[in-house]
Parts: structure tokens; C-alpha cells; sequence
């Protein structure tokens, strides 16, 4: 037989072994996640043969629906309480919680030279609709109102805001000018370490807690290799990669 005959039986057999072994993985994600998790399914899937299904919106409403049964299989969410709670009723395998970015909030508007690079837009009052993520929902809409809060502007504000059930959701009131400004994720207007487009504030660490986005295998894919796969791949340097463009920073090395 000639080499190019071995060679290419070779890699029919790698393909059927990694066909044989292949496992679908229902993710749910935070909305916040979105391009830079599809850009990671997609490396994972090609590595892997595994394939994952990919579910997105906020956190809070991911919790409910996991605990009512919904089967997902991972968690990555936007925070790191709604994993330990989960964890704690249960719902999620001890020791495999780790936080795989620290998200960064952006006050936004689509139009250019709108928001200033101190924020000082917030105090001159002459727009009439901010957009924010419902804190009772999305971590970074608890990210926005510690914000104002700090500002000493939450309870005046209150008539002007307007709030999305997801970070998706309050993009897409600022994105369609439905609100001239909005407190979303970095992540949403950054590629490739960089903003494209309109003009932003990016909000100090010091204005609210970290938003510390962990992930966590749920239980009923305790025993599942895929889902552990794909956990495993989050944590690798091809990950990281993709993660870091669109302005995360990555958990400290112990």
C-alpha cells in the first residue's frame, strides 16, 4: 500500500474514532458571551468532534430554568453567585466551578463624541433615556446600578431608565437609538482589542464588584466527557486568546 494510501486511511480512522466518541454539550451562556463563545465553539467542535448547542441570555433567567429542569448542560454565567448557588442546592458538580473572565462595563451610545471618557455625559442630564440590564436579572445590570449608586444618581435617574432582560436586549435599545446612551459589556463593541464604533466610557473597577464570569458543570452532565471536554477547553490558551480580544481579563495563575 502507498504512503498516500496509509496516510489517508490513517486520518479515516481518526476521523471515525473522533465520530465514535463524539458528544453534543448543551451550553447555556451568558449574553454578554455571545461572539466570543461562538468563536470558541467553533475552534472546540473542529478539535474535538464534539458539538455543542448554544443557548444565550441572562444569567438570573438561566437559574430558573435550571432549576426547573431545563437540560443544559454547562453553565458559563456572568457572575460568580449564581454557580455557588447552584452548587450549594446541589444543581451542579462540586470542584468544577472556576471563573473564566472578568467582564469590563462600558457606558455606550452608538453616536460618535456622545459619551465623553470620564462619563460626565451621565450628570448633564439632557438625554432622555438611559438603557441598563434589569439587576434583578443580568450581573451587569447589578454592575450599572452600583455604578449609579456610587455616582449618587440611582434614585434620580429612575425616569430615565429604561432596562433589557438581558445585556443583549439593552445593546439593542442603544444600537437602535431607542435610548442615547446604555451601561453594557465591553465585549459587545470590542474585536480584536478594539472599539469600531461610537463612543464610550469605560467604567473604573472601582465603581462596582467584579464581574466575575464563572462557569460550572451541571449535574446531570456529571459523567459526561463532552461537556468536561468543553469545560477544559475554556480554560486553554486558544481560549484565552479569543477572550482577550474582545476586553476581558482573565483569572490570575494561582
Amino acid at each position: 500500500m502507498s504512503l498516500f494510501k496509509w496516510n489517508l486511511l490513517g486520518v479515516l480512522l481518526v476521523t471515525m474514532a473522533q465520530e465514535a466518541n463524539a458528544g453534543e454539550v448543551n451550553a447555556a451562556i451568558a449574553a454578554n458571551f455571545t461572539a466570543p463563545a461562538q468563536q470558541i465553539v467553533e475552534l472546540f467542535q473542529k478539535e474535538s468532534g464534539h458539538t455543542v448547542k448554544l443557548s444565550f441570555g441572562s444569567s438570573g433567567k438561566f437559574y430558573a430554568q435550571i432549576k426547573a429542569g431545563a437540560p443544559f448542560d454547562v453553565l458559563l454565567a456572568a457572575d460568580d453567585a449564581i454557580p455557588k448557588r447552584l452548587l450549594q442546592e446541589g444543581a451542579a458538580v462540586e470542584g468544577s466551578r472556576f471563573v473564566y473572565a472578568t467582564g469590563k462595563l462600558a457606558l455606550w451610545s452608538v453616536q460618535p463624541d456622545y459619551v465623553d471618557e470620564k462619563g460626565a455625559v451621565l450628570n448633564k442630564g439632557n438625554y432622555s433615556k438611559l438603557a441598563i440590564a434589569d439587576p434583578r436579572l443580568a450581573p451587569y445590570g447589578v454592575a450599572a446600578k452600583e455604578t449609579l449608586e456610587k455616582l449618587t444618581m440611582w434614585n434620580a435617574i429612575q425616569g430615565k431608565l429604561v432596562k433589557g432582560e438581558s445585556i443583549t436586549q439593552t445593546y439593542q435599545f442603544v444600537a437602535s437609538e431607542n435610548a442615547e446612551m446604555g451601561f453594557i459589556a465591553l465585549s459587545q463593541i470590542m474585536r480584536d482589542g478594539k472599539v469600531s464604533v461610537g463612543s464610550w466610557w469605560l467604567v473604573p473597577e472601582d465603581m462596582h464588584k467584579p464581574i466575575r464570569q464563572s462557569a460550572v458543570l451541571l449535574s446531570k452532565a456529571k459523567d459526561q466527557a463532552a461537556a468536561q471536554a468543553f469545560l477544559a477547553f475554556l480554560k486553554s490558551q486558544k481560549a484565552a486568546m479569543i477572550i482577550r480580544g474582545y476586553g476581558y481579563e482573565l483569572p490570575k495563575k494561582p
